[in-house]
C-alpha cells in the first residue's frame, strides 16, 4: 500500500539516481527564478519610462521575435556541436545581458530602446540554447525516467512563476530595480556553474571533425534536413505537436483575464492575480502528483486526454459565475496543461533520432512560443467581436474537437508506448527516419 501511494506523488527517481541531471535541474531552476524576477523588473521599468501600454506591449516583440528566429537556428547548432557547449555559451550570453541590465539600472538609464535591446539580447541567447537544453534530459536519464525528469523541470518552472514575481516585487520595493537585475545575474551565474559539471553530449552520428554527420548509404551526407521535415514524416511527432497547437491556439485564456475580471469581479486587481496564480497552482499540484502519469507508458493517450481536459476546463471557466468556481476551472486547466506538456516533451525526445533532436526541439520550442501568443491574440479578437464568455466557450470546445480529430487521424500517437527501462533512451537510428512510417509509435 505504501508503495502505491508513493508512486502517485512526484517521481524523484531522476534526482536520486543521476548526479548530472540533478546538476542540470538545479541550474535550470535558478535560471527560471532569475528570469521571472527580470520579467517583473523589465515590466516595471518600461512602465516607469513610458507610462504606456504600447511600451509594455513592445516587451512582447523584444522577447517573442528572438525566441522564434533564434530558436530555429539554435536547433541547428544543437545538432552540429556538443550540446553541453551550446548551452554553456548561451547561458554565458544571458549572464552578460543580465549584467548589462544591472548596469543600465545602476546608471539610471532613461532610454527605453536600450532596455529593450538588452532584453532582446538576453532572449536571443536563451533561444539559441533552448533546443540543446531540451535534449539533455533524454541523454542523462533511462527511457522510463524521461517523463519524470521533465515533470521535475516543470514543477520548478511553475514554482518560479509563483515565487519569482513575488520575490522581485519585494526586492524592487526595498532596494530598487538594480537589485532585481543583480539577483537575476547571480541566479544565472549559479546556473552557469551547474552546467560545468555536465558531461559532454555531442549528437550521435556526428563525426570527430566537429559536428558533421556520418554519411548515409551511398556516401551522401544529409546534415541539412530540417526539423519540420522530420516532424512531418513521423506521425507520433506531428500528432503530439498538433495536439499542443490545437490546445493553445484555440483555447488560450490569458488575454481575456482582464476582461473577465472587469465584467464579473469589478476589475479587482487581486482577483486578476488570482487567475494567474490558480493556473500555476494547478500546474504545481499536477507536478507534485506526477508519479501518477510519468510511470504510464501510454504517453500519447495521456497527452490527448490532458489536452482535451484543458479545453473543457477553459470552456467551463467561460461560464463560471462564482469566483471559487472560476478559480477551480483554471486550476484544473493548469494541471491538465502540466500533464500535457510533460508527456509531449518525453514523447518528442524519445521518438526523435538523436542526430536530429536539436532541430526537432527547435520546432517544438517555436510551437510552444507561437501557439500561446497567437491563441491569446485570437481570443482577444473574438471576444471584441462577441464576448469574453463566447470566446472562452467556443475556443475551449473547438480545441476539444480539434484534438479529437488528431486522435482519430493518428493511430500511432494513440498506440504510442514509452520505451521500457532496459531500452537505451538515445538509441534511435538515423536510418529509421528514411524507413516507412507505417506502424510507428505502436
Amino acid at each position: 500500500m505504501r508503495g502505491r501511494v508513493r508512486v502517485r506523488f512526484l517521481d524523484t527517481r531522476p534526482l536520486r539516481g543521476s548526479q548530472p541531471f540533478r546538476d542540470l535541474w538545479i541550474g535550470t531552476s535558478f535560471s527560471q527564478v532569475g528570469g521571472q524576477m527580470a520579467n517583473v523588473a523589465v515590466l516595471a521599468q518600461v512602465w516607469d519610462l513610458t507610462g504606456s501600454p504600447v511600451g509594455t506591449g513592445a516587451i512582447g516583440l523584444a522577447t517573442g521575435l528572438p525566441m522564434v528566429l533564434f530558436g530555429l537556428f539554435g536547433g541547428t547548432l544543437a545538432d552540429a556541436f556538443d550540446r553541453r557547449a551550446v548551452v554553456r555559451a548561451a547561458t554565458a550570453g544571458q549572464l552578460l545581458a543580465a549584467a548589462g541590465l544591472y548596469a543600465q539600472a545602476a546608471a539610471d538609464n532613461s532610454n527605453v530602446l536600450l532596455l529593450l535591446v538588452l532584453v532582446a539580447v538576453g532572449t536571443s541567447c536563451g533561444a539559441l540554447g533552448a533546443p540543446a537544453r531540451r535534449t539533455l534530459p533524454v541523454r542523462l536519464l533511462p527511457g522510463d525516467q524521461v517523463a519524470a525528469g521533465l515533470a521535475l523541470t516543470n514543477v520548478s518552472f511553475q514554482a518560479a512563476m509563483l515565487a519569482g514575481p513575488a520575490l522581485a516585487g519585494l526586492i524592487i520595493a526595498r532596494w530598487g530595480l538594480g537589485a532585481a537585475y543583480a539577483a537575476q545575474a547571480v541566479a544565472t551565474a549559479v546556473s552557469m556553474l551547474a552546467l560545468t559539471r555536465l558531461p559532454a553530449m555531442r549528437p550521435e552520428g556526428a563525426d570527430a571533425a566537429g559536428g558533421r554527420h556520418r554519411p548515409e548509404r551511398g556516401g551522401r551526407h544529409r546534415p541539412e534536413r530540417g526539423g519540420w521535415r522530420i516532424v512531418l514524416r513521423r506521425p507520433t511527432l506531428w500528432g503530439s505537436m498538433a495536439t499542443d497547437l490545437s490546445a493553445t491556439l484555440l483555447a488560450m485564456p490569458v488575454a481575456l483575464f482582464p476582461l473577465v475580471n472587469e465584467i464579473r469581479f469589478e476589475g479587482n486587481p487581486q482577483t486578476l492575480g488570482l487567475f494567474l496564480s490558480a493556473v500555476a497552482f494547478g500546474g504545481i499540484t499536477a507536478g507534485l502528483l506526477s508519479g501518477t502519469v510519468t510511470r504510464r507508458r501510454r504517453g500519447g493517450l495521456v497527452q490527448l486526454s490532458a489536452a482535451a481536459v484543458w479545453g473543457l476546463a477553459l470552456a467551463c471557466f467561460g461560464l463560471a459565475g462564482p469566483l471559487w468556481l472560476a478559480l477551480g476551472c483554471l486550476a484544473v486547466a493548469g494541471a491538465a496543461d502540466t500533464v500535457s506538456v510533460v508527456t509531449r516533451g518525453a514523447l518528442v525526445q524519445l521518438e526523435t533520432p538523436d542526430a536530429y533532436r536539436g532541430r526537432v526541439s527547435s520546432v517544438e520550442h517555436v510551437i510552444g512560443v507561437a501557439g500561446p501568443e497567437l491563441g491569446n491574440f485570437r481570443g482577444g479578437v473574438l471576444a471584441s467581436a462577441t464576448s469574453a464568455s463566447f470566446s472562452l466557450v467556443f475556443g475551449g470546445l473547438s480545441a476539444v474537437l480539434a484534438i479529437a480529430v488528431v486522435a482519430a487521424a493518428n493511430a500511432p500517437l494513440r498506440a504510442y508506448r514509452t520505451p521500457p527501462a532496459a531500452t537505451e533512451p538515445a538509441v534511435r537510428e538515423v536510418a529509421a527516419d528514411t524507413a516507412s512510417t507505417a506502424g510507428q509509435g505502436s
